[in-house]
């Protein structure tokens, strides 16, 4: 079941990529400010999913701060979604981001 679990999150890592470049594309700029934004976002919360919240982070915190930056990362992710129009999936998003992330901690997953 753990395994499932982070088979889930990783998935849903993909999918705040994904919800960052939606919102970025779909902006109503001109297209090198679409272009810019819809690779910039996605790009900016990766580094900073690797640097803070990743199992092998550069940056190692300890566990709540941990879990403050994964927060933060799939709020931001939701939002990002709902100003693109999307709010039902940002809500979505971040809710089984929750979820799993519960499940996960309840199976015993270090965060």
């Amino acid at each position: 079941m753990k395994a499932a679990l982070l088979g889930v999150i990783f998935l849903l890592e993909l999918a705040l990529l994904v919800a960052a470049g939606w919102w970025g594309f779909t902006l109503d700029a001109g297209w090198p400010v679409r272009l810019l934004a819809g690779l910039g976002a996605p790009l900016l919360i990766a580094v900073v999913w690797g640097l803070f919240c990743s199992p092998k982070a550069s940056v190692p915190l300890p566990a709540p701060a941990k879990l403050t930056a994964q927060a933060a990362c799939f709020v931001t992710g939701g939002l990002l979604l709902a100003l693109a129009g999307r709010p039902v999936p940002g809500i979505l998003l971040v809710a089984l981001w929750a979820v799993d992330k519960a499940l996960l901690t309840l199976a015993g997953d270090p965060v």
